[in-house]
């Protein structure tokens, strides 16, 4: 499977796990909307501040 897990990214670099098993981020006007493969959606004001492609990782700046 090649679904990745989104973590919330702090000020002083601290990862917390936001959501697992993403399959859709999607941008929106106000910030970012996660959908995972069981249909559980999220939505975060933030914004992207990396991708790991290999370790299948999403890391969101919260506003």
């Amino acid at each position: 499977m090649c679904e990745a897990n989104a973590y919330l990214v702090d000020k002083s670099g601290h990862e917390s796990l936001f959501l697992e098993a993403v399959d859709k981020v999607e941008p929106e006007e106000e910030g970012i909307r996660l959908v995972s493969i069981f249909g559980e959606q999220k939505f975060i004001k933030g914004t992207i501040d990396s991708l790991s492609l290999v370790d299948h990782k999403v890391f969101i700046k919260p506003e």
